[in-house]
């Protein structure tokens, strides 16, 4: 068969088209961005397409002589050029407005559960909105609509339960329901089963797992697969809660996507729960609880590391961005005379007061080209160069700085080396 995975770069995605790879299909993946994904995805063909901005007629020309299609595109909160409702509304009525000109009947749809049984965010909403869309098509439609998913990878929710996992104490956070937490291989076989043309078709179910778990216990069970001792349990006040989601909201309108934000308060308040029953009656899957699959796959080193840096990351490239805004800040200011005398005292001369003014001006723009994830990559290879820069010169130029006691150029040595940090865990996937 020849099978069309949109969102082919995301968790889901990725792990749908590997399956069906693996299963002899001729599998071509749609995403914004396929950067990595013919090296990280070798079996599959990649073609740049976002669903939220695509036309009919430029889908339905990557859509012919498919045999079905699945939709694992989404999008978890509104940020820079990236609306929900495109994604989930306006890119369903593209997609089937699409599979109609193609003559594609079959479209099984990855959504999530709970959203057929009222909107607690706009992401519920537009998600329910879209399935309704399909569902009234006349097209062969499956809706999936999958628990919270995760896998060996590290990514979305399972990146977040071992970063918290990790840490020396565990927060409680207020008002968070149960979990049935579902595994990507499982989410994945599934969608193996109802691409087929022979499988039942106008089927919407839940993808639930077989235990109900709350977070407490859910982050108990990682810490145990990663083999660190019970942790202290320390309640969050809901003022501090309420303020760590906004925080969230307002990072992830510079284009980061921290796992905390007003979205996930409300979808973890209202909890992922459903009935495996229909699942495992209609596919013969028996989905597997959240300690099995951990315990078939042992913690290494990798994981540990990779949950000991989960949080320190985002600390890591705020720091970072506020060294160097402050940095310039300081030279622009109370410093602004003494960094003058030193550039004169090295032979600037006249050039010295302009040259001040410049070195201010790039560490203000580094600090907020870090700051801003588009530009966070450049940022860094800018921070990188100008450190680099500022020894050289400060070398030949003032060689008496290498023996000054506060070290300005001694100190230059761990900025660079959590430069590369930086750039090392830059990547979310």
């Amino acid at each position: 068969m020849r099978i069309i995975v949109l969102g082919a770069t995301g968790l889901i995605g990725s792990a749908v088209l590997a399956r069906l790879a693996s299963a002899g299909h001729e599998v071509v993946g749609l995403a914004r961005n396929i950067e990595t994904a013919a090296r990280t995805l070798p079996k599959g063909r990649f073609v740049a397409l976002d669903l939220g901005t695509a036309t009919p007629e430029q889908l339905a020309r990557e859509l012919d002589g498919a045999d079905a299609v699945v939709n694992a595109a989404g999008l978890l909160q509104d940020g820079p050029g990236e609306s929900v409702a495109r994604v989930h509304v306006s890119g369903m009525a593209t997609l089937i407005a699409a599979c109609r000109l193609a003559g594609v009947r079959r479209v099984v749809h990855i959504s999530a559960i709970g959203v057929d049984t009222g909107a607690s965010s706009d992401f519920s909403r537009t998600k329910q909105e879209g399935d309704a869309l399909l569902a009234a098509s006349g097209l062969d439609h499956v809706i999936l609509r999958p628990s919270v998913v995760v896998g060996r990878r590290a990514y979305g929710g399972s990146a977040m339960f071992r970063g918290l996992a990790a840490l020396p104490v565990f927060p409680l956070f207020p008002d968070t329901a149960d979990l049935q937490i579902v595994q990507l291989d499982d989410v994945a076989e599934a969608v193996a089963v109802f691409v087929a043309p022979e499988a039942p078709a106008g089927v919407e179910m839940d993808l639930a797992g077989p235990e109900r778990l709350s977070l407490e216990e859910v982050i108990a069970t990682y810490r145990r697969w990663l083999g660190f001792a019970p942790a202290r349990r320390i309640p969050v006040p809901g003022w501090i809660a309420r303020l760590m989601y906004r925080l969230g909201d307002g990072i992830g309108r510079l284009g980061w996507r921290p796992p905390l934000r007003s979205t996930v308060a409300r979808e973890i308040a209202r909890g992922a729960t459903g009935d495996p029953g229909p699942w495992m009656r209609m596919t013969g899957i028996r989905p597997q609880s959240l300690s099995d699959a951990l315990a078939a796959e042992p913690a290494g080193v990798q994981e540990r590391w990779f949950a000991a840096l989960y949080t320190l990351k985002p600390a890591i490239f705020v720091l970072f961005a506020l060294f160097w805004i402050v940095t310039a800040l300081l030279s622009f200011g109370p410093a602004y005379d003494a960094g003058v005398a030193l550039l004169k005292e090295g032979g600037a001369g006249a050039l010295a007061a302009p040259l001040a003014i410049g070195g201010a001006l790039a560490d203000l723009a580094i600090g907020l080209g870090i700051a801003v994830r588009r530009t966070t990559r450049m940022a860094l290879w800018a921070a990188l160069a100008v450190s680099l820069l500022y020894v050289v010169a400060g070398a030949a130029l003032l060689p008496r700085l290498w023996l000054d006691p506060l070290g300005p150029l001694v100190k230059i040595a761990p900025v660079v080396m959590l430069n590369l940090v930086a750039l090392a865990i830059l990547r979310d996937r």
